[in-house]
């Protein structure tokens, strides 16, 4: 089968690329590099059933100047997805949200394709309910720094949901909680890598707040496959939750990357910023219901597997630096 994936050089993307490549899937990859990575698609770039595409996806993706035929898939993960990144460039992040999700979907139409949009918890905003369900409709300021990708996720869920409405395209939801694993980037605001840099730099651990606000984190191997197991799920739309449902506070996360790195980093506390959710964490009774996704990956096998590979990762770039 031949699929398209979005956002395909970023951290899930790319997971996600390389599982559908073991799968014996084609992929077409198309990102932007405005936060993927080539080199995340390094390994598959010899694959001959692996085409990368560097496109901005708020300009349209013409199916007469490219090679689609036969796509019966489209993942779209196109979107800046770091705190850091989405409040540097707001704009760009409310467009990919509006205007890509609305190219890939009219090339969803020509290609009589299925479609899936990756969302977000972020359109839960800083929650009044506490786990959250998909029935929950959420506490998200309009108007704050994090706007950019709040709205423009919960606009591009409306966007899907008129679309499949409109054109009977059969399209899929997932809302994507705390992701983590290798190939995250090092310093991209999101606290597992911030822990993790900082504890082997053996540096100070930041933690903004009291440390005991709490998130749920899921191994990104588990995401890969919840995200596919939705994809093929016949008569279900969504959204539905993915994610981990086990919750630790951040000042918890901080000791135990202490703890699992060897580092003597003490913690240094900042201000929460604005907006920030003080709870996270998903109610997955309908992803194990309807898609029978649970975790498999420990949170401590995870984050080892995870600082391991941020130590290569650090161990290439100083025997590049010489």
């Amino acid at each position: 089968m031949k699929t398209i994936v979005t956002g395909g050089a970023g951290f899930i993307g790319s997971h996600l690329c390389e599982r559908l490549l073991k799968l014996g899937y084609e992929v077409i990859c198309v990102d932007s590099y405005i936060t993927g990575a080539r080199s995340n698609m390094e390994p598959f770039l010899d694959n001959p059933n692996f085409q990368l595409i560097e496109h901005d996806i708020t300009q349209p993706l013409l199916p007469e100047e490219l090679d689609f035929k036969g796509v019966k898939e489209i993942f779209n993960l196109a979107c800046p997805a770091s705190p850091i990144d989405y409040q540097k460039i707001p704009l760009e992040t409310l467009w990919v949200s509006a205007a890509g999700t609305k190219n890939m979907l009219d090339l969803a139409v020509k290609l009589g394709a299925k479609f899936l949009q990756a969302s977000t918890s972020e359109v839960y905003g800083d929650p009044l309910e506490h786990p959250q369900r998909e029935s929950y409709w959420g506490n998200v300021n309009c108007l704050g720094p994090r706007s950019c990708y709040d709205e423009g996720k919960r606009f591009a869920e409306s966007l899907v949901t008129n679309y499949s409405h409109e054109y009977s395209l059969p399209t899929k939801i997932v809302r994507i909680f705390n992701t983590y694993g290798p190939r995250m980037r090092a310093h991209d605001g999101r606290v597992i890598p911030n822990f993790i840099t900082q504890a082997l730099a053996g540096e100070p651990i930041t933690i903004y707040g009291d440390g005991y606000q709490t998130r749920s984190f899921c191994y990104v191997d588990d995401m890969v496959s919840g995200i596919l197991a939705m994809m093929v799920k016949r008569d279900f739309k969504g959204p539905v939750n993915l994610g981990n449902p086990e919750e630790y506070s951040i000042k918890s996360l901080a000791e135990k990357i202490v703890e699992l790195t060897g580092a003597k980093s003490k913690i240094d506390y900042k201000d929460l910023p604005q907006d920030d959710p003080k709870v996270r964490r998903p109610d997955i009774s309908l992803a194990s219901e309807r898609l029978e996704f649970e975790p498999k990956v420990k949170f401590e096998d995870g984050l080892k597997r995870t600082i391991e590979w941020f130590e290569a990762d650090g161990r290439e770039q100083r025997a590049e630096s010489r």
